[in-house]
């Protein structure tokens, strides 16, 4: 079993039952109780990232419960009316602690496509460095499959992996998994740990008791088995329980935790090294030295000389002066804009092409030091 990393990253995942208490209208003394917990992490200096359903219901509520027909353009309309509306509940209750929060609006294209995917780790990135909450939705206006299978889950799976999250939580209306249907056996048992998510815990696998949400426990397990896949524990559990984020980050075993197939840094690892690289980064002796001994990211100062054609985002090999491979990674400028930044200072990157991705022509998070 990998050896759990401390948490410093989490996502937490909060569904429609959980925002109205089982009601036709968003709980306020729900979404309080949450809302408290998550300040209380970010003051404590945890990166927290909360992944709202709830639109379509806020939506409902907003027009006060209308009796409308139920399909998808319907449902999408709602959604239109819900959203805002739930973020102005929520940037009320948030500021009932003191804590700045920023919207999200995200679709499965959007991790798919490899710029859109950067432009959104880079914003994740920079709220959380500002100290800002991100609230994150899937696009429900335009994004067809949120509505039909309630792939929030799967959405807040990404965002973990994307962020390389140490915990994603999923706060659901039932207390975690089951040997068989709590609803039909009164004897079913609570399964506390899940080392591997196969096809006899799919089979487990049950629909939505409230009939509220638009995701069930299936879906939960396909969020939980990505990001486990990627190093990230994943943990299902009742979001009305007492301080339930809390006493999971204080190591209670609540709900049904699902255990990382892989540590983070061998996912990174696997998927890095086994990537062809499009470029190659030489850099001089110092950055050597800084990269192998102290862990820190690569500076434009460092590179010497840039070869190939790649853009940002891409996979490089970087070497050292004696062609020797030192480490692989994901570059955050283009070889035309290295190129030129090549020997200069990050303080100077916005000088030089009149804009930045950052201070780093590789993030220490993006590199992995070959033969470690």
């Amino acid at each position: 079993m990998q050896a759990l990393r401390p948490v410093q990253t989490l996502v937490v995942k909060v569904g429609t039952s959980t925002l109205t208490g089982g009601t036709k209208r968003l709980s306020r003394p729900r979404m309080v109780d949450l809302i408290r917990q998550v300040a209380q992490l970010h003051h404590a200096g945890y990166r927290v990232v909360l992944v709202s359903s709830g639109a379509m219901a806020a939506g409902r509520e907003k027009l006060n419960q209308p009796n409308l027909p139920n399909h998808l353009p319907t449902k999408q309309m709602l959604c239109a009316v819900g959203q805002g509306y739930l973020m102005e509940v929520y940037s009320t209750l948030f500021g009932l602690y003191d804590v700045q929060i920023g919207q999200v609006l995200l679709t499965h294209a959007d991790l798919a496509n490899r710029t859109r995917y950067l432009n959104a780790r880079h914003t994740f990135s920079t709220l959380l460095e500002y100290r800002i909450v991100p609230i994150v939705n899937e696009n429900d206006t335009v994004a067809v499959e949120e509505i039909k299978v309630g792939d929030n889950d799967n959405l807040s799976a990404q965002i973990a992996v994307l962020l390389g999250a140490d915990l994603l939580v999923l706060l659901t209306d039932q207390a975690g998994l089951f040997d068989s249907d709590p609803r039909a056996n009164p004897n079913a048992q609570l399964m506390t740990t899940v080392a591997e998510i196969d096809e006899h815990i799919y089979a487990l696998a049950g629909g939505s008791v409230t009939g509220l949400g638009t995701g069930g426990m299936l879906t939960k397990l396909q969020a939980a088995q990505l990001a486990t896949r990627s190093g990230t524990r994943t943990v299902i559990a009742k979001g009305d329980m007492p301080d339930v984020l809390l006493r999971l980050i204080d190591g209670e075993g609540i709900g049904t935790t699902f255990l990382p197939t892989v540590s983070y840094l061998e996912s990174r690892k696997r998927w890095l090294l086994a990537e062809r690289p499009q470029g190659t980064l030489y850099i001089d002796t110092g950055a050597v030295e800084v990269l192998s001994r102290q862990g820190a990211s690569l500076l434009p100062v460092g590179v010497s000389q840039v070869s190939g054609i790649f853009e940002r985002g891409a996979v490089v090999v970087v070497k050292d002066s004696q062609n020797r491979e030192i480490a692989k990674g994901l570059v955050n400028y283009s070889n035309t804009e290295l190129g030129q930044l090549c020997g200069r200072r990050s303080s100077e990157i916005v000088d030089v092409l009149g804009y930045t991705y950052g201070d780093e022509a590789i993030h220490r998070d993006q590199l992995v030091m070959i033969g470690n």
